[in-house]
């Protein structure tokens, strides 16, 4: 008997403005016409960097985890940074993704951020390793790691909390939750003095 697979996923991810993911979309299809690879490239609107994985099911989340995972993003107290990934590869798994050097420790941190404000609250799925990539295509060939010129940049100032449509190409955003600094100023509440 067949397994039937999830048809609702949440994930936390970073995006980049509309102009870099035409790019990267206009990227996949170059470098899909490069290695003869025959998968589809991601949509401009759905390509990003996933941070964290929230729940798998067949079922939209529960708004209480929602709200939840919401708050904790709140909590999360980390700059903006840029990113920068220079290579692309075939990962084992059939998906061809962009990846980074130096150019994403920015990523790895945020994700160790992540960790510290979900899995305590246990509103998260255990990642059992991180590797910060933006997703191109799948394929069934593969391709070894090579060195993208210029390589693709964008600033990381906010994550978002997507909910997918597994299946069917759709992503709903649920919450955008800016990076912040420890040493921001309280913002004014429009109180008087």
């Amino acid at each position: 008997m067949a397994t039937a697979c999830p048809t609702d996923r949440v994930f936390i991810g970073a995006f980049p403005d509309a102009g870099i993911s035409r790019d990267i979309a206009d990227l996949g299809w170059h470098l899909r016409d490069v290695h003869g690879l025959t998968g589809r490239p991601l949509k401009a609107r759905h390509v990003h960097s996933t941070l964290w994985h929230i729940y798998d099911g067949f079922f939209a989340p529960p708004p209480e985890l929602i709200d939840g995972v919401t708050r904790r993003l709140a909590s999360v107290e980390m700059p903006a940074f840029r990113v920068s990934f220079n290579r692309a590869m075939s990962f084992r798994n059939g998906a061809f993704v962009l990846c980074g050097d130096d150019g994403v420790a920015g990523l790895e941190m945020l994700h160790e951020q992540l960790k510290s404000a979900l899995i305590v609250e246990r509103m998260a799925l255990v990642a059992s390793s991180f590797t910060p990539h933006v997703t191109l295509l799948r394929d069934r060939r593969f391709v070894p790691a090579h060195e993208i010129i210029p390589p693709i940049e964008w600033e990381v100032t906010e994550v978002v909390l997507v909910h997918s449509l597994l299946g069917r190409t759709t992503h709903r955003h649920l919450a955008r939750v800016p990076l912040t600094r420890r040493c921001d100023a309280p913002r004014d509440q429009g109180q008087g003095v």
